[in-house]
């Protein structure tokens, strides 16, 4: 009979990845069959109750609050594994042999000449962190999420007034003098620089430039809510003004979710007097007042990436990924089964989400989401999908108190795997990103749920496909090709671009009509 235990340690704080590591160990471990070593957030509660390891306690717990639960086959293994949580535990508190700053302050004192700070803490504190590094004339990059927006007004303020840059909060992505930050890709410095409140629109586009042979100057990231009427694009204004200046920059590009009417205006005039080039891309915005002005504009992140390159450096290299693609639409819509309707996305990057949306919209007219483009298609449980449903999952709501779903796949995985047991489910659509801060093996953590995912569908019959958008470069750490040969010996369709995926999916279950 299997044993379980739920051990709940008051105002113990860890870092997600932390606490993703340990699980990850413990449930490895022989005769483990759960291990979930989490901060007791909503969200983590909710995953406990899932596991069916929570208790009244566990309900009760705040977020500041660390849950230990464990199942296995015997007591003793049990008891192993609780061991094995408090021993890794206790050796992440003790730390190794490099030097750890405790604070901001030690930090800036063991390193004097650093000009930019990195913050990646709790939402709750990382205003005050950032505020602490304006002040002592950093440049400062927000990783943070869940900060609320009254805290980023005001800081992108300080930055203003010091000539500072502010990226973020939320801030996921950038590339600062060839250094990638938070999440980004190993692309060559060269003759395209890139101001994006979108971080992995941002990605897809550089990854594209770089594996064109193309390559980036800078890529200074905003945080996406840079372009609300509230904030008023103060630092898109103030990275569009960087390049513009810049030598070492030719084109510009500028990637956003739709902005405020005014914002937009506004940006688009600081750039309508210079004499580089400027490539407008407003993910799902109407940009025929950019046209109007005489800027270049695109329809896709891949398509931005395609114009700039071909701005910069002439033709692009053509490739035959698509017709290959379609190709293979056709041979999956032939295996479906008539129940089999719907999309389901599953996805990572916000940006790469809502470029999904918009582009199905146009064919399938309903898309549904917990962060839909239309107010009367929000999911009512971000847990259950409707009809045709993109999900991201790197969205705050599915983040607190967990690690980004680059880093940690476990809720892809879960959620994977409850697509499959939909029969109305007709292909799953996925993002893997790849580059500096992602899990270093995301195709080895996806493939074995994307094979038990096929085999859920095939036990009452049907048939299911998987399609990935893989974003990333030729020399990013995690080996590009061999990701995609691990996605595609799982049975999935991989795609170079998001674009391409989800034309695949549509098509998909175009024939299979």
């Amino acid at each position: 009979m299997k044993s379980n235990i739920i051990i709940v340690k008051k105002n113990s704080f860890y870092d997600s990845v932390v606490l993703m590591t340990v699980s990850k160990a413990v449930k490895s471990m022989e005769g483990v069959n759960e291990a979930v070593v989490v901060m007791a957030t909503d969200y983590n509660k909710e995953l406990l109750k899932n596991v069916d390891l929570s208790n009244e306690e566990v309900e009760s717990c705040t977020p500041s609050d660390l849950v230990i639960a464990l199942r296995a086959e015997t007591a003793v293994q049990l008891e192993a594994a609780r061991t094995k949580v408090d021993e890794l535990l206790n050796r992440r508190n003790t730390g190794g042999q490099d030097y750890d700053p405790p604070t901001l302050d030690s930090a800036l004192s063991y390193m004097p000449d650093a000009n930019m700070v990195l913050i990646s803490v709790p939402g709750m504190y990382a205003a005050a962190e950032a505020e602490k590094a304006l002040n002592a004339g950093r440049h400062v990059m927000v990783f943070s999420d869940n900060v609320s927006l009254e805290d980023e007004i005001r800081l992108k303020k300080i930055a203003q007034e010091k000539g500072l840059l502010m990226m973020g909060p939320d801030c996921g992505t950038a590339i600062i003098n060839g250094v990638p930050l938070a999440f980004a890709n190993k692309v060559p410095r060269g003759k395209i620089g890139i101001v994006g409140a979108s971080g992995t629109g941002s990605q897809e586009i550089s990854s594209i430039i770089g594996r064109l042979g193309g390559g980036v100057s800078q890529l200074i990231g905003t945080g996406g809510r840079d372009l609300k009427a509230e904030v008023g694009g103060i630092m898109m204004a103030m990275g569009l003004e960087a390049l513009l200046a810049d030598e070492a920059t030719d084109v510009v590009v500028l990637v956003s979710k739709p902005p405020a009417g005014e914002v937009m205006d506004k940006i688009l005039k600081l750039a309508q007097d210079s004499r580089k080039k400027v490539l407008v891309h407003f993910i799902g915005a109407d940009l025929e007042l950019a046209r109007g002005k005489g800027f270049e504009t695109a329809s896709t992140l891949e398509e931005t990436a395609y114009k700039a390159y071909e701005i910069a450096y002439g033709p692009a290299p053509q490739d035959t990924e698509e017709k290959e693609l379609s190709l293979k639409a056709r041979e999956e819509a032939a295996k479906l089964m008539p129940r089999q309707k719907y999309i389901r996305g599953l996805y990572s990057g916000g940006s790469l989400c809502d470029e999904a949306m918009v582009l199905m919209k146009r064919v399938l007219g309903k898309v549904y989401s917990a962060t839909p483009i239309l107010p009367e298609e929000k999911l009512p449980s971000k847990d259950i999908s409707k009809e045709h449903t993109i999900i991201d999952m790197g969205d705050d709501e599915f983040t607190r108190g967990r690690p980004h779903p680059m880093i940690d796949f476990t809720a892809r995985q879960e959620r994977l795997l409850k697509e499959a047991r939909d029969p109305e489910t007709a292909v799953v659509l996925m993002d893997v990103v790849l580059g500096y801060g992602a899990n270093i093996d995301p195709a080895g953590e996806l493939a074995p749920y994307i094979v038990k995912a096929k085999e859920i569908a095939a036990k009452r019959g049907d048939y299911l496909p998987v399609v990935i958008s893989l974003c990333g470069t030729f020399d990013d750490p995690q080996d590009y090709d061999a990701q995609k040969e691990k996605l595609e010996n799982s049975g999935a369709i991989v795609a170079s671009t998001n674009a391409r995926a989800v034309k695949t999916c549509l098509e998909i279950i175009s024939k299979g009509r």
